[in-house]
């Protein structure tokens, strides 16, 4: 049977770093890129991004703004009753990433 050992950091208050810890750091920014062994990192190809999903506990920040927007189409907005404006950002966030895609190709 294995024990388990819980270490609790408060990271606002670290220990110093050893002489060692400083010296492999030190080795390690001083190493040029094309040294460093990536064998133990899978590539990401096309496969693994089209299976990637936005991470769950993103939530962008939410600004308040002033538009101005025909009538018909607030109108329509509204139709569909509560939540038109997060409709509405949901149409502009897909229309915002359509651009991005556009733009990546």
């Amino acid at each position: 049977m294995s024990k388990i050992t819980r270490y609790e950091v408060d990271l606002n208050n670290l220990p110093p770093l050893t002489a060692k810890q400083k010296a492999e750091i030190k080795a390690l920014a001083a190493m040029p890129d094309d040294q460093i062994d990536h064998s133990d990192i899978p590539p990401l190809d096309d496969a693994f991004w089209q299976k990637a999903v936005q991470n769950p506990f993103y939530k962008p920040t939410k600004t308040s703004t002033t538009v101005r927007v025909d009538s018909d189409v607030l109108a329509w907005l509204k139709r569909y009753g509560k939540g038109y404006q997060t409709r509405l950002n949901a149409i502009l966030r897909e229309a915002m990433i359509r651009s991005q895609k556009a733009c990546a190709k």
